[in-house]
């Protein structure tokens, strides 16, 4: 059974169709990218599965039960999990206490489970070194790691990244991919929008392509990157 299910999702803004009959199957432990031009839908569809938007069509499906008319809250809690494109951690206060306040709002830790469960992922997310510091004071790269801390806070088993390497060098880039395969190996399910590629492809195993609101195409990643269509939409490169 797929750990997460969108079924003929579709929302329009007036004449414009953001998604456009959406469907697709997330298996458990499966990592999804998804890529495609600015103005896509990719956010989009996020937005549509975590409930920030409410679809004019289909349905969100957790778990094989229907979260369609969930709040953003319970969806949370029923464990999907989400970074952002622009970090906006809690700046005046510390990384522990940003990863504190998911892991007992967001992921209902108990009081006595928490400080242990927080020390655990920020181990796991290469942030134990900065607990302490206030997470208005961190250079982007580890402002990225508290946003994928955070979205594994809520004790997620699908999490939702939202170009997360967007920003970072090259350098740093490596640092957080592997982090991010380091979790995917331990069984996370992922989806990630993501506009540098090579980051996508060292860590998903299948590739899907939105382009004004519609699935173009899903496949292996070799496969999708060398169809025509998608080096002619997606890269502007002729076919």
């Amino acid at each position: 059974m797929a750990v997460l299910s969108v079924k003929g999702m579709s929302k329009s803004f007036g004449s414009l169709k953001v998604a456009d009959n959406v469907s697709f199957d997330l298996a458990a432990g499966e990592a999804l990218g998804i890529i495609g031009p600015n103005g896509a839908g990719k956010s989009t569809l996020f937005n549509l599965i975590t409930g920030n938007l409410k679809p004019d069509s289909g349905q969100v499906m957790l778990d094989g039960r229907d979260v369609t008319r969930e709040s953003p809250m319970q969806r949370c809690a029923s464990g999907i999990g989400r970074s952002f494109q622009i970090p906006q951690p809690f700046g005046h206060l510390s990384v522990y206490e940003n990863l504190l306040v998911a892991a007992r709002f967001g992921g209902s830790v108990k009081a006595s489970e928490a400080p242990d469960f927080c020390m655990e992922l920020l181990a796991r997310t290469g942030l134990d070194h900065l607990a302490t510091q206030k997470a208005g004071t961190l250079p982007l790269l580890s402002r990225k790691r508290l946003e994928l801390a955070r979205a594994l806070s809520t004790r997620a088993h699908v999490i939702l990244l939202d170009e997360i390497a967007g920003g970072l060098t090259d350098g740093e880039c490596g640092e957080l991919v592997s982090t991010i395969r380091a979790i995917h190996a331990e069984g996370m399910a992922i989806i990630w929008i993501e506009h540098v590629l090579h980051a996508l492809n060292a860590v998903v195993s299948r590739l899907m392509v939105l382009n004004f609101g519609e699935v173009l195409m899903d496949g292996k990643p070799d496969a999708v990157m060398a169809a025509p269509k998608v080096r002619e939409i997606y890269l502007g490169i002729e076919a």
